[in-house]
């Protein structure tokens, strides 16, 4: 038999097409008549927002590549130029699809529903004579047109901002011809405004854009000249910023510096009224020195993401996913002592099933307890006015000893993480800032408690952020535990934080970047022995991404030799599954919902007495050797029955499982003449109120 080369580009689909499919599934659910319309609403606006990420990092990284290494090659065998090509093209699609969807079904389907968002067209004189008044008292005071010319050079334009070009005829206020203007809309300024009551004629829920508002009454800003055209325009920035780790004395000061710069990073996109003239495209293009495949034309709002407002602004029940109340482990519903129930067993929580409170409450009682000498906290992203800080901040006024280990450079999240390092350190909590060169994106807790003439630790891992808010719309496993070895090893993995000396070796735990790549490897192996020997091997992984290649070539083996794996993977996937002699064993489904699947869950079938895993790190490069993560042995066997059992609903699902085929697209399942599956909703009637 020929071997097959596992490193051939053919086996592989490349990871940016891959996150622009995740986001064409996501868009997909805005025209799932099945969900409440406000639901599909959002859907639309994530996946726009999640477009702008995408262009803000990876398309970023992607040029800083190529001026690194313009001939680097991709595992898909791509160069970056055909990245580019493959990138434009799909973008393009994925934006036409949304514009498509917004004007064509979504907006269509509100209006039904007595939501409406009024084009300049059909405003009623009354509602016109209200939105001016709203314009010269609310707008007029706070926009700053700008003429351009040799006094008046091109501002600078911030990253995501509304902005708007406009042409100009007439002589100026000192004689000038006139040309061009720009305006900004500050972003204080709401994008989109609600009619009163007064003003709605076709029901209580009326909209204006703010660039409809700005269109129709923009000559007011320039007196005396004639506004020829007036059109919107955006430019999305690089925002990944970066810090030279071996340069740096302070990355307090190092990351705090780049964020002042991040509004003003490098262009990658713009996107520009679809009306607007070849003429003023072009002078656009050429201010912000982009080519033609990152130039996007649009009829409608630049920032559909903005929409999302109009959620919270509508009280609308019956159009938006119903509430839940999640459910409480009887074994902490039924004893308030914490430290008493963890005794007893190892306690799984099943986020946003079960409820984040008890991770929040067992920090509080921690804070409370005289016995409790010391907390020790990994935090990445946690949120502004976050619970669990609060009760960090009352443990170390109490006088306990409190660590924090604190990722500043949680994208996105630093200039939040900088304030919440900042509270704490007035509190006298010990802070460090994870580790150079590594993210720290494990998500650990532990309380060391005197009890008697001993010392215990009691200890939380999870798969998710210590995010209150997050936990209600992002699918997580945390898990409490005392046993001895676990605990010892998590002691371990925070003195190397905080001492940065070498960790002796683990009893349990894997950790990044040392030993789970190593760990997850060798357990894919130990099937591919069973299965080489005839015995029944099988691999379930769930998690976010799959992209390294290692793993992804271990994964192929297994499936060579016959052992049956399932991979459930949200996002991204460059493995190709179901290729003969390959992949044919290897089945990768998406599961898009309601919430967010973020569970990662690494479970090997270990010749019947299966080995489950659940971490922090996704099957990345970038988890397995450059940030410290951490992957935990479910070792209690009624847990680890429970997530085994968890994983076999996801691969029941038919309804919002989408299977990978071979050529990279996706196919959505359908129930056809069988029951409809959908496991969210399953879990969500086992666990909530």
């Amino acid at each position: 038999m020929e071997t097959v080369d596992l490193t051939s580009p053919e086996l592989y689909i490349n990871r940016e097409r891959s996150l622009l499919e995740f986001n064409l599934r996501v868009l997909a659910q805005a025209l799932d008549d099945t969900l409440p319309l406000l639901e599909r609403l959002n859907y639309l606006c994530i996946s726009c927002s999640n477009l702008d990420e995408f262009y803000e990092v990876r398309v970023a990284s992607l040029l800083q590549m190529a001026e690194i290494d313009a001939h680097a090659v991709s595992p898909d065998g791509l160069g970056i130029q055909e990245q580019f090509e493959n990138i434009s093209a799909k973008a393009h699609e994925l934006v036409a699809e949304q514009y498509r969807v917004l004007s064509d079904v979504l907006f269509p389907a509100l209006e039904t529903e007595a939501i409406r968002f009024l084009k300049r067209e059909r405003w009623t004189p009354s509602q016109r004579a209200w939105l001016e008044k709203y314009f010269n008292e609310e707008l007029l005071p706070i926009l700053t047109p700008v003429g351009l010319d040799s006094a008046h050079p091109f501002p600078r334009i911030l990253n995501k901002s509304l902005n708007f070009i406009i042409s100009l005829t007439g002589k100026d206020a000192f004689g000038r011809n006139s040309g061009r203007a720009v305006l900004q809309a500050p972003r204080a300024l709401p994008r989109i405004i609600q009619l009163p009551p007064a003003e709605t004629d076709g029901g209580p829920h009326d909209f204006v854009f703010l660039s409809s508002i700005i269109h129709a009454f923009v000559n007011e800003l320039f007196n005396g000249m004639t506004v020829q055209g007036c059109y919107q325009f955006r430019v999305t920035r690089n925002s990944d910023f970066f810090v030279d780790d071996d340069a740096i004395d302070d990355l307090l000061l190092a990351v705090e510096g780049e964020l002042a710069m991040r509004n003003y990073g490098d262009e990658v996109r713009l996107e520009i009224d679809a009306y607007c003239p070849e003429e003023t495209v072009s002078f656009l293009l050429a201010r912000f020195d982009l080519t033609r495949d990152r130039l996007f034309l649009v009829n409608g709002p630049v920032n559909l993401s903005r929409i999302q407002a109009i959620y919270a602004a509508i009280e609308r029940p019956d159009l938006k996913f119903p509430p839940f109340k999640p459910g409480v482990p009887s074994a902490l519903a039924r004893n308030k002592d914490f430290f008493a129930s963890i005794r007893k067993q190892d306690i799984l929580l099943h986020h946003p099933y079960e409820s984040f409170m008890p991770v929040v409450d067992f920090i509080r009682q921690a804070a409370a307890d005289p016995d409790v000498l010391a907390i020790k906290q990994t935090l990445y992203r946690t949120g502004v006015d976050s619970p669990i800080v609060a009760a960090l901040i009352k443990a170390a006024r109490a006088g306990k000893e409190v660590t924090v280990v604190i990722e500043l450079r949680a994208r996105f999240d630093e200039k939040d993480n900088i304030g919440l390092a900042a509270k704490l350190q007035e509190a006298a909590a010990h802070v460090v800032y994870g580790v150079v060169g590594y993210k720290t994106h494990a998500k650990m807790c532990m309380v060391l408690r005197k009890e008697g003439n001993a010392l215990r630790n009691y200890v939380h891992l999870g798969t998710g952020n210590y995010h209150p808010k997050t936990a209600r719309l992002y699918t997580d496993y945390g898990l409490f535990s005392c046993e001895k070895e676990l605990a010892e090893d998590v002691r371990r993995v925070f003195m190397q934080l905080t001492s940065l000396g070498k960790v002796n070796k683990l009893n349990k735990l894997l950790q990044s970047p040392f030993t789970v790549h190593a760990g997850l490897l060798k357990m894919i192996e130990k099937e591919i022995e069973q299965a080489k020997k005839g015995k029944a091997a099988k691999i379930i992984i769930k998690v976010n991404a799959v992209v390294e290649d290692q793993a992804i070539r271990a994964l192929y083996r297994a499936s060579q030799a016959g052992v049956e794996i399932k991979l459930i993977v949200r996002g991204m996937c460059c493995l190709k599954p179901g290729i003969p002699g390959v992949s044919d064993r290897i089945e990768v489904r998406s599961i898009v919902g309601r919430f967010l699947e973020h569970t990662r869950v690494y479970a090997f079938h270990n010749g019947g007495d299966w080995a489950v895993y659940c971490s922090s790190a996704d099957l990345m490069n970038r988890n397995m050797f450059r940030r410290v993560e951490v992957c935990f042995p479910i070792t209690d066997k009624k847990i680890a029955d429970r997530i085994l059992a968890d994983l076999a609903k996801y691969l029941k699902d038919n309804s919002q499982a989408w299977l990978l085929q071979p050529d990279g697209q996706y196919q959505r399942l359908k129930p056809g003449s069988a029951p409809v599956y959908q496991v969210q909703s399953e879990l969500l009637k086992s666990f909530c109120q």
